[in-house]
């Protein structure tokens, strides 16, 4: 046995062990030659072998040098849930399996490297969560109707697949149910948990935002559906209260619109939207929607984007396969978020909240009392999206929020009568910058910064330093989808198991090569802007001569600029893992 970890948890069951626990008798052994996971003893550990302490088991991959094995290291207590502790990952290692890559030729070292900093780049992201005894991956009023058998299960088996982010890396481990214990699910989204006091009142108040590991990606990369209808960027959000032993929660998603669309980046600001022409959009669509009814009832649309311009087809397409499928389970509201709350009228978002008012009360919300009795059920859920549903989908979501947490609030005696969660200054505080730290961090995990219009989620009105804000995430969200986005892309489909690397391997896709175009247009470009500039800045004999040098290096920057414009896709920085028709 070669390599030997302590195991950090005798069991699931066990309600106050922490995921360092080094109290356990029972060690995983490794062997580092065969790969082969096997259960041992604390007795075959060599007193001189070498310890460190871990916070838990992401899973293991296979790399060009042979397998990894992810570990966390690091965490921080996010707080706690029905009395379970909830962690958050902060740092991790990845720790090979052979001790050296000499065996590697030089080609095969770089991909290797590339690979590792791909890993490296995903487990970088923020919001990797994780309980060692309770299921994180499923919402309340899942877990309250399931079977004394789903209980006796493992986290790892009984968790919800669509939000556990290390399933690939622990298949291993899947496959030896005496390992399990030693391993857990792992949600990536974004999570807080507040204790919050009203009227002398203390309960508990969290959002728990699961991101889908299904058709996961990065913004122009990844749209629409996927031929199993799973969608893109596709986000379950619960909102949870405790109080004096009841807790109620309330549900919402998110996630792109569910037909064959894309909008891949070619250095416009805006890249045109085009809807399959060669594809049954049906299909898909249906299949997404009854996914979505089975798991959570009733199906409320709220469609943000604009009804003019660019956005315009993809509204007009969406009512229209509603309508085709004329399902009586989903309802479709569209609401132009930007024409609505065209110069700074941001009160308009309320007639949106009056609109659906009556459907959010038909659905309810999860409710149980004291006694662990179920007294209302959530029969149904908003599903909202814009463009990437991200900055417009955050605010809807937090009115509608609120909006059910006030009749929560007044149901469990914590608002008395005619008191409203508006007024309640201290409260409303923190649940508007909780709101507005989850548009962040999805907003970070899809398109690569921090979200827009979350001055208004944080304070309820728009200033002009929150515009500037958004200008500035708007340039770098830019060049993050035309620079970086294929390598964010690639590492996440690593991660996922979408790629899968073989051991050894000689022929990766990492060595595409560029096109001429790619290095010889920019250098002209440069050259002729930068002769531009010292004509102008060193002027000639007379000023015809000035005005014919400028205006010929001036020429040639503007013809190159607009060449690498028209074939704006070869000079973006695209993935190269996975197949584009995977990606359109």
């Amino acid at each position: 046995l070669n390599y030997i970890f302590n195991s950090f948890l005798k069991s699931h069951k066990t309600s106050n062990k922490s995921a360092c626990d080094d109290g356990a008798g029972d060690v995983l052994a490794i062997d580092r030659v065969s790969t082969e996971m096997s259960l041992a003893v604390r007795k075959d550990v060599p007193p001189s072998a070498v310890t460190r302490p871990i916070c838990g088991i992401m899973g293991t991959i296979r790399l060009v040098a042979g397998m990894y094995l992810i570990v966390i290291t690091k965490k921080r207590k996010v707080g706690d849930l029905l009395g379970h502790a909830v962690w958050k990952a902060t740092d991790f290692d990845i720790i090979s399996y052979k001790k050296t890559v000499l065996h590697l030729t030089d080609a095969q070292m770089q991909d290797n490297k590339a690979f590792l900093s791909m890993i490296n780049s995903v487990l970088n992201a923020d919001g990797f969560y994780f309980a060692t005894d309770y299921d994180l991956a499923h919402t309340l009023q899942r877990l309250a109707h399931t079977s004394h058998e789903f209980h006796e299960m493992t986290l790892l088996e009984r968790a919800d697949q669509r939000f556990v982010w290390n399933g690939h890396l622990l298949r291993e481990f899947i496959a030896q149910p005496e390992l399990h214990k030693f391993v857990f699910p792992v949600v990536h989204g974004f999570i807080a948990m507040k204790s919050c006091c009203i009227n002398g009142k203390i309960f508990d108040w969290n959002i728990i935002s699961r991101r889908s590991c299904f058709r996961a990606g990065v913004r122009y990369y990844v749209r629409g559906i996927d031929s199993e209808g799973h969608a893109a960027n596709f986000v379950e959000t619960e909102q949870i209260v405790q109080y004096n032993g009841a807790k109620a929660s309330f549900v919402q998603t998110r996630g792109s619109i569910p037909f064959y669309w894309s909008q891949r980046p070619n250095l416009k600001y805006k890249p045109k939207t085009q809807i399959s022409k060669s594809i049954n959009h049906l299909d898909g669509f249906q299949r997404h929607f009854d996914s979505q009814i089975i798991t959570y009832g009733k199906q409320v649309i709220l469609n943000l984007v604009n009804q003019k311009g660019s956005e315009k087809p993809l509204e007009q397409a969406f009512a229209k396969m509603v309508n085709r499928l004329g399902n009586g389970m989903i309802k479709y509201v569209a609401f132009d978020f930007h024409k609505e709350c065209s110069r700074m009228r941001w009160h308009r978002l309320q007639i949106l909240v009056d609109m659906v008012a009556e459907m959010q009360n038909e659905f309810g919300y999860f409710l149980v009392d004291s006694d662990g009795t179920v007294q209302l059920q959530q029969d149904g859920t908003f599903r909202s999206n814009c463009m990437d549903c991200l900055d417009r989908t955050n605010v809807i979501q937090s009115l509608l929020a609120r909006r059910s947490l006030q009749s929560q609030l007044e149901r469990m005696g914590v608002l008395h009568v005619g008191q409203r969660i508006e007024e309640q200054a201290d409260f409303e505080k923190i649940y508007k910058n909780a709101w507005a730290d989850n548009a962040n961090a999805c907003a970070k995990q899809y398109a690569g910064t921090g979200a827009l219009k979350t001055d208004f989620t944080r304070t309820g009105r728009r200033t002009q330093w929150g515009l500037l804000m958004d200008g500035w995430n708007s340039m770098i969200r830019y060049y993050k989808n035309n620079f970086s986005d294929g390598f964010r892309q690639d590492s996440i489909d690593l991660f996922l198991g979408n790629y899968a690397v073989e051991e050894a391997d000689m022929n990766t896709p990492l060595h595409e090569p560029k096109d001429w175009k790619f290095l010889t247009l920019p250098i002209i470009m440069v050259v002729a802007f930068s002769m531009c500039i010292i004509c102008l800045l060193m002027a000639g004999d007379t000023w015809t001569e000035t005005l014919a040098y400028v205006l010929f290096w001036g020429s040639a920057s503007a013809v190159t600029a607009g060449v690498i414009l028209f074939n704006g896709r070869d000079f973006v920085d695209a993935p190269k893992l996975v197949q584009k028709e995977k990606m359109d």
